[in-house]
């Protein structure tokens, strides 16, 4: 089942097409620029129980060598089967619209982005047929973006960076380096990375650096992340509001214990009490007000 790591692996490709020339320039490969994209359907399931879909399918337009198609798939653990998969895909995409195409896998650990880089030869050991042998883009060819400069110059790149390095120990510094960027990036513009690298982080430790610093550094936006961070804040305060009630409404049924039973209550006794938040400890002193002949008994066991 597709998780929100996965998802946001692939998805940015399809928010930022032009996301791959820059990839690819990474990768060392010479693909065109493009000059229109399309986003396909990723169905490529034909008229038979077997159901097949392609994460990401982007139709690219280049000016001088013509279009392709980029297949994206994100990958979140090696798998077998994905051999015979990626196969089928490439076998039906190029029956099916006549054109060349490229597949693009994306990891974020090392092992899995290795696993998928090695070709595999597919078909009969003594005459294999195909070999495949896609694109790997992960935390061992992504570059470590740390630079505001580099991270405001290509923001997708630098949220994909913070995507495919989310298990490096030391990812808060590209997070710290692409908040910063998008300080003054505008808000319909950064609202879609801010919330696809919430989603590439997934449940890592690394998602509550991020939480952390779109409300520090981009508390100001109207992303449904930063909507998110500020409901939680209100409830947290609603809550934190509801407890001091309850614990006043102690603190003045405490005193008026102590008054109706002519107790007295110094100054320094009253302080302790009205400025108590603590109501296990208010109804442990209350308890005690009972049977105490001074504010000395409340206390000394507390």
């Amino acid at each position: 089942m597709a998780n929100a790591p996965h998802e946001a692996m692939h998805r940015i490709f399809q928010e930022y097409p032009g996301l791959f020339s820059r990839v690819s320039d990474v990768l060392g490969l010479a693909f065109p620029e493009s000059t229109r994209t399309e986003v396909l359907s990723n169905d490529l399931t034909e008229n038979q129980p077997l159901e097949r879909r392609v994460d990401t399918l982007l139709r690219i337009e280049t000016e001088h060598q013509g279009p392709f198609l980029l297949a994206v798939e994100a990958q979140g653990r090696k798998d077998p089967d994905k051999h015979a998969s990626w196969a089928y895909y490439f076998s039906y995409l190029l029956a099916k619209y006549g054109l060349p195409t490229t597949l693009l896998v994306v990891c974020q650990d090392r092992a899995t982005a290795e696993w998928a880089a090695r070709p595999v030869r597919l078909g009969a050991t003594q005459w294999p047929v195909l070999t495949l042998h896609p694109l790997v883009a992960g935390p061992h060819n992504i570059p470590f973006i740390t630079d505001v400069a580099q991270a405001r110059k290509d923001l997708p790149l630098a949220a994909l960076s913070a995507i495919t390095h989310a298990d490096n120990p030391d990812v808060g510094a590209i997070l710290k380096s692409l908040s910063t960027a998008l300080r003054d990036t505008p808000e319909t513009i950064a609202n879609p990375i801010v919330e696809l690298t919430a989603q590439g982080l997934g449940n890592r430790p690394a998602a509550q650096q991020w939480r952390n610093l779109v409300a520090v550094d981009l508390s100001f936006y109207t992303s449904p992340l930063s909507e998110e961070i500020r409901a939680e804040g209100e409830a947290r305060g609603e809550a934190r509001g509801e407890a001091r009630g309850e614990a006043k409404g102690q603190a003045k049924s405490l005193l008026m214990m102590l008054e109706l039973r002519g107790v007295h209550v110094p100054d320094e006794a009253r302080e302790k009490i009205t400025n108590c938040d603590d109501t296990d400890l208010l109804d442990q002193w209350f308890s005690r007000a009972v049977t105490a002949t001074s504010t000395d008994e409340i206390f000394d066991a507390s």
